[in-house]
């Protein structure tokens, strides 16, 4: 079992339509707080990033938010987080969460939120990290990523091993559950003959 000292966390920068996703963001926050675990997440204020981290810091926790300079006035950079980390572009965001991390965690979200998904999961193919990715599938917002990748398995662009690259769970205490299960990670992975 794997010790998590910190989670990063992926969300919409908007609220979404149902209102189950404010209260798991909210939800997902206090616990990590009351783990004591820190929230690495991308440093915004608005949308379910937002409720993410004021909940946390509500609770205690520690909120490490990482943001591209460009972004700070749109996501509404918050500078009263733990640290706020102000970073030239999305890629460098996206390395400096990574860095701080030791599992991951994804809310619903839009386009940002596939971008990071997608991108965490292809380094973990790469065998470039081990660290445990769970999906928070809230009333079947997931439901059509799984099967796009169960379609790309099926069509011969990935391995079916590929599909236990991440985990899914119907809530947010689950999502924690599932990580503190993590076995630990290998310290050099096999890197994959294909994605």
């Amino acid at each position: 079992m794997v010790k998590i000292t910190s989670v990063c966390v992926f969300c919409g920068s908007s609220f979404g339509q149902a209102e189950r996703y404010r209260e798991e963001a909210a939800r997902l926050g206090g616990l990590l707080a009351e783990h004591g675990i820190a929230l690495i997440y991308g440093g915004g204020g608005v949308g379910l990033m937002g409720v993410l981290a004021q909940a946390a810091l509500a609770a205690g926790g520690q909120v490490i938010g990482v943001i591209p300079r460009f972004l700070e006035r749109a996501e509404r950079g918050v500078h009263s987080l733990t640290r706020l980390e102000v970073v030239e572009s999305m890629h460098e965001r996206k390395e400096r969460m990574f860095a701080l991390s030791d599992a991951f965690i994804i809310l619903p979200g839009g386009f940002g939120t596939l971008d990071e998904t997608f991108e965490i999961l292809t380094w973990k193919l790469l065998a470039l990290h081990d660290k445990p990715v769970v999906l928070v599938d809230l009333d079947g917002y997931w439901r059509p990523l799984e099967q796009l990748i169960d379609h790309v398995i099926a069509n011969g662009f990935a391995h079916a091993p590929s599909r236990a690259s991440f985990r899914t769970t119907q809530s947010v205490d689950a999502a924690l559950a599932e990580i503190a299960r993590a076995p630990q990670p290998r310290v050099a992975p096999a890197a994959p003959e294909r994605l």
